[in-house]
């Protein structure tokens, strides 16, 4: 798909404001990793999120996978996959490092941040992106170029991130959350989302009903199955 000026404008906004409020944030929280196990860990996740987005992203579209090439490998990559890819590649790098200790806390707040940036460029990419959603004739649909009203999926993402951000920060001042359950939660209930979005989104669905990205979501929400079976199991002292 291509990109608009815009949405490479907004996505270079998401990486390179995520990263310095994630800077930000941890000049105000004590970080039990080193600089140089956090590099590290930064790699393994930077290395799994681009493998997982481009692999799941070839994958979305089953009946295309004759046509892989470089270029179709690098034009063709999901956010899902990201997610899942990049906490692949950190748990692998924290068994290197020999660490048990949570890293993904930290990188809450700022991942939301960039995905609201990211989600505003593809809004404004509108059909280009190919993360529009299917026609509708609710009174809030809306062109996006082809001259059909349509699901606006990326306005509905950027309001769940909002929504999210305030209910994160809600759960925080009332509880005290166990090292990790943060990431946990907001992981758990982004893969939720898109579970059930993707049905309003032209994809590809096989014969039982799901597309490939809604089966990435049961993957990674079985993986933390306890934040919805066993919240307590997120608190401290519960």
């Amino acid at each position: 798909m291509g990109n608009s000026p815009a949405h490479l404008i907004f996505e270079f906004l998401s990486y390179t404001l995520g990263f310095r409020y994630y800077l930000f944030l941890r000049k105000k929280q004590t970080d039990s990793y080193s600089d140089d196990d956090r590099l590290k860990i930064f790699i393994g996740a930077a290395l799994g999120a681009f493998l997982g987005s481009h692999i799941l992203g070839v994958l979305e579209n089953p009946p295309l996978l004759n046509q892989i090439s470089f270029v179709y490998f690098m034009g063709n990559k999901t956010i899902v996959g990201g997610f899942l890819g990049g906490l692949i590649g950190v748990e692998l790098s924290k068994k290197i490092l020999k660490r048990t200790e949570s890293s993904g806390d930290l990188m809450v707040y700022p991942i939301i941040l960039a995905m609201i940036l990211g989600r505003i460029g593809c809004f404004l990419a509108g059909m280009k992106d190919g993360t529009f959603g299917v026609p509708t004739h609710l009174p809030w649909g809306m062109n996006l170029g082809d001259g059909i009203p349509r699901h606006p999926t990326n306005l509905y993402e950027i309001l769940f991130w909002i929504i999210l951000w305030i209910f994160l920060k809600k759960i925080q001042s009332e509880f005290a959350l166990k090292d990790g359950s943060l990431f946990k939660i907001c992981l758990f209930l982004y893969l939720v989302f898109r579970f059930f979005i993707e049905f309003i989104k032209p994809d590809y669905f096989f014969s039982f009903g799901l597309s490939t990205i809604q089966i990435a979501c049961i993957s990674g929400i079985l993986y933390y199955y306890k934040v919805f079976i066993k919240p307590q199991s997120l608190i401290k002292n519960a």
